[in-house]
């Protein structure tokens, strides 16, 4: 499973990007989809970010995938990845 969060502050590009996430998967909550995860997917998804929406991403723009699998990977693009910090899963 992948779990996509974002905190976008331009409202069409948010939009844009909740129509584009939604194709995989569901909203759980306002800036947060819950998508099945294989690894064609989660390349389109981030393959999108970079060659789409990280040009329209502002400083302040942040997405985060979390990767909950075997390896629990986290990846973080625009404002986020300057927040790195480990990520604890309790199952």
């Amino acid at each position: 499973m992948i779990l996509v969060s974002y905190d976008i502050s331009n409202d069409k590009v948010r939009t844009k990007f909740a129509k584009f996430l939604s194709k995989f998967g569901f909203r759980l909550q306002y800036s947060v989809f819950e998508i099945h995860n294989s690894e064609a997917v989660l390349s389109n998804i981030e393959n999108e970010i970079q060659n789409v929406y990280m040009k329209a991403f502002t400083e302040e723009d942040s997405v985060i995938i979390f990767n909950l699998s075997a390896t629990c990977k986290k990846t973080c693009y625009g404002y986020a990845k300057n927040e790195e910090t480990d990520v604890f899963v309790i199952t």
